[in-house]
C-alpha cells in the first residue's frame, strides 16, 4: 500500500489547486498551493516505497 502513496498524494495536491481556483476566494488560493506543496512533500517522501524493477540476473 505504501507504493501507491506517491501517486495518491500527487492526485490530491492537483485536487487541492483545481479546488481552490474553481472557488475563488480571497485565501482559498494560498490555502490550496500550501497544501499542495505538502501533499509534494509526502509524495516525495514515499518515493523509496517504490519498488526498483531494474534487478538483474547474473549470468
Amino acid at each position: 500500500m505504501k507504493r501507491y502513496l506517491t501517486i495518491i498524494f500527487i492526485i490530491l495536491s492537483g485536487l487541492c489547486v483545481l479546488i481552490g481556483l474553481i472557488i475563488d476566494q480571497i485565501w482559498s488560493g494560498i490555502v490550496g498551493w500550501a497544501l499542495a506543496v505538502i501533499l509534494l512533500i509526502f509524495a516525495l517522501y514515499f518515493t523509496k516505497y517504490i519498488p526498483e524493477e531494474t534487478k538483474r540476473k547474473k549470468v
